[in-house]
């Protein structure tokens, strides 16, 4: 399957009634979240950052106007939340809604596709806690590139979101299907594609609205994907001749 038909078929399933339910769920329990942590720690997190902006080299340039300094706190702490909010969505499809979402694809285009249970949840627990560990320690090291390279902080954040969509959703996809050997076939064969994938699908944290149905649109997407990849796989050691 190609890049193009694994985003059209993951559209169509967002028609779906049991897609549909998931849609708003994780963006707007995430958006509820650092919303109201920020409501609660803005005053600190002002602060905190207020210090940290006068200590540094564009100090000197904001100090005494007050419009300017507020300005830059408010956008540099937007700047953090904004990109939390929606890894944490994407954390909570990844999670709790994956398994539902990679049933309904298998069943309605894999339903001969057996199961090898290569993955586990401890194993999904663990792809996700070192994705987003990996994640934030290149965004935070990324960040003052971000402000500094004009042009080039839009290049940064595609890449980042391209490591972390792959990197949550390619083991989910397959965990339950794929088995351990095969896992690794379809990372040598398809791991470029699938940053492909991920950074195409990225590009729609940036889009309004469109970003609120994100996440699950991503979900589905790689696991259209990783699931044609896999029984493509089968087929070619089975002898059978794969097309397209």
């Amino acid at each position: 399957m190609n890049l193009i038909s694994a985003l059209k078929l993951a559209f169509l399933n967002l028609l779906h009634p049991r897609m549909l339910a998931l849609l708003l769920l994780p963006m707007g329990f995430s958006l509820l979240l650092w919303g109201g942590l920020a409501v609660w720690f803005w005053g600190d997190w002002a602060s905190a950052l207020g210090h940290w902006l006068a200590s540094s080299a564009v100090g000197p340039y904001v100090e005494g106007v007050t419009w300017l300094a507020g300005s830059a706190v408010t956008f540099l702490i937007l700047l953090i939340l904004i990109p939390l909010a929606y890894v944490t969505a994407l954390l909570i499809v990844s999670v709790f809604a994956m398994p539902m979402m990679v049933r309904h694809v298998a069943q309605s285009r894999f339903p001969n596709l057996h199961l090898e249970h290569g993955g586990s949840n401890l194993g999904s627990a663990w792809n996700s806690f070192a994705a987003l560990a990996i994640y934030l320690l290149l965004w935070f090291i990324t960040l003052p590139l971000w402000l500094l390279s004009g042009p080039l902080a839009l290049v940064f954040p595609v890449l980042l979101n391209a490591y972390l969509n792959q990197r949550l959703f390619r083991y989910d996809a397959l965990a339950e299907h794929a088995s351990e050997e095969e896992f690794a076939a379809l990372m040598e064969r398809s791991g470029k594609k699938l940053y492909l994938l991920g950074g195409m699908l990225g590009l729609l944290q940036y889009v309004p609205l469109l970003n609120f149905l994100a996440p699950v649109y991503i979900g589905l997407a790689f696991t259209h994907f990783c699931l044609d990849d896999l029984e493509k796989l089968r087929m070619e050691k089975a002898g059978l001749v794969v097309t397209g």
